[in-house]
C-alpha cells in the first residue's frame, strides 16, 4: 500500500482559528456547525463537545441576533474548542462576538451591507487578533452580480470573492480564508479551481446544502475529493442534513482515503459474497461501532475468504482472512493465530485494542527518547 499521499498541496498562507492552524503546511482541518438553538447554552455546549470528541477541529455557531451573541459569550467560556461565529445581515453582531471571544468571524459581505459596516467588522477582527472567513454562496450573491450573470455561475462566485478580497487588501487585512460554495458540484469545483490560482489565502471547502446523510456524503465526496486530489483545500466542512457528528466522520473518512490525515482505524473490508466464511457485514458493523473511540491510526483488513484476504492482510497492521474451519489472523503482515466464529468480534476487538496500545506505547517511547 502507498504509505503517504502523492497529493501535492497548493501553497497557501497560514492563519490561526484559535489554536488551529489553517493553511500552509498545517493538516487539513475538519469542522462542523451546531444545529441547536444557540440560546440553549447547555445543548449547544454539549453538541460542540460531541463534535470535538468525534475529531472536529473547529466548530461554527450561528449567531442570528444580539441575544444569541450574548449566549455565545457564555458558550465560549465553557469550551476550549475554536469557535467560528456565523454572522448575517447585522454587522453589529460581529462586533459584539469579537469582544466575547470568537475565534473567527464568518461573514458574507454581500448581505452585511455598506462598505463602512464591513470596515467596522474588519477593524473588530484586527483589534481582537482574529481572522475572517469570507463566505461566498451561490444562493446569496449580490444583486448586481445576479443581474450581470443571470444566474449563479463559477465566474460569478469568483467575482464576488475577489470583490471582497480587494476590499480587505485595501484595508491591509490579510488574516482571512475564503469559501465559494454551491450545491451544484460542477459549479463549486470550477469556482474553487479558478480562485486557487489567483490568491494565496487558505481555502475552506464545502458543497453547500449537499443533502441528507447518504446523498450529501456522495456529493461532498465527489466534489471535495476532486479538489483535494488537485491539492486544493486547507479546511473543510461536509454539509449534511444530519447529526453534525456525522459531518466530522465523513470529513475524516474523505481525508483518510486520500491519505491526507490519519485518525482512528482505516478498515479495508470486502463487500461479502457466498464465499465468505464469516458474516463480514455484521462483523464490520459491530467493529465500527465498538471502536469509534480509537484515535490512533491503524490499518485493519476484514476479508471473508482466501481469494484476496491474505494479500490484503499482508499490507495491514491486523488482517482477518476467512477460512474453514477457522479464520486466520495476520499481525503486521504475518500469520499469527486462528479465530473461530463463535466469539469472532470479541476476539478481533481485543487484538485490535492490544495492537493500538502497543503502537501508542512505542510512539510514547520514541517521544520520550527524543
Amino acid at each position: 500500500m502507498i504509505s503517504q499521499s502523492p497529493i501535492v498541496r497548493r501553497k497557501s498562507r497560514q492563519i490561526h482559528v484559535g489554536n488551529v492552524p489553517v493553511g500552509g503546511d498545517a493538516p487539513i482541518s475538519v469542522q462542523s456547525m451546531t444545529n441547536t438553538n444557540t440560546l440553549d447554552v447547555d445543548a449547544t455546549v454539549d453538541q460542540i463537545e460531541r463534535i470535538a470528541a468525534a475529531g472536529g477541529d473547529i466548530v461554527r455557531v450561528s449567531v442570528p441576533d444580539m441575544d444569541c451573541a450574548e449566549a455565545f459569550g457564555r458558550i465560549k467560556q465553557r469550551t476550549s474548542v475554536p469557535l467560528v461565529t456565523d454572522i448575517h445581515f447585522d454587522y453589529r453582531i460581529a462586533l459584539r462576538v469579537a469582544e466575547l471571544g470568537a475565534d473567527c468571524l464568518r461573514i458574507n459581505p454581500g448581505n452585511i451591507g455598506r462598505e463602512d459596516r464591513v470596515r467596522a467588522v474588519v477593524q473588530a477582527a484586527r483589534d481582537n487578533g482574529i481572522p475572517i472567513r469570507i463566505g461566498v454562496n451561490a444562493g446569496s450573491l449580490e444583486k448586481d452580480l445576479q443581474k450581470k450573470y443571470g444566474e449563479p455561475t463559477p465566474a460569478a462566485l469568483v467575482e464576488s470573492a475577489m470583490r471582497h478580497i480587494d476590499y480587505l487588501d485595501r484595508l491591509d487585512f490579510q488574516e482571512y480564508k475564503i469559501s465559494l460554495k454551491a450545491s451544484d458540484i460542477f459549479m463549486a469545483v470550477d469556482a474553487y479551481r479558478q480562485i486557487a490560482g489567483q490568491i494565496d489565502q487558505p481555502l475552506h471547502l464545502g458543497i453547500t446544502e449537499a443533502g441528507g446523510l447518504r446523498g450529501g456524503t456522495v456529493k461532498s465526496s465527489i466534489g471535495l475529493g476532486a479538489l483535494l486530489m488537485d491539492g486544493i483545500g486547507d479546511t473543510l466542512r461536509i454539509s449534511l442534513a444530519a447529526d453534525p457528528v456525522e459531518e466530522i466522520k465523513v470529513g475524516y473518512d474523505i481525508l483518510k482515503s486520500l491519505k491526507l490525515r490519519s485518525r482512528g482505524i482505516n478498515f479495508i473490508a470486502c463487500p461479502s459474497c457466498s464465499r465468505q466464511n464469516f458474516d463480514v457485514i455484521g462483523t464490520m458493523n459491530q467493529l465500527e461501532e465498538r471502536l469509534e473511540d480509537v484515535m490512533t491510526p491503524l490499518n485493519v483488513s476484514v476479508i471473508g475468504c482466501v481469494v484476496n484476504g491474505p494479500g490484503e492482510a499482508k499490507e495491514t497492521d491486523i488482517g482477518l482472512t476467512g477460512g474453514s474451519p477457522a479464520n486466520l489472523i495476520y499481525i503486521d503482515g504475518k500469520p499469527a493465530q486462528k479465530l473461530r466464529n463463535d466469539h469472532l468480534v470479541d476476539d478481533l476487538e481485543k487484538l485490535i485494542r492490544e495492537r493500538v496500545a502497543r503502537k501508542e506505547a512505542e510512539e510514547k517511547d520514541v517521544i520520550t527518547r527524543a
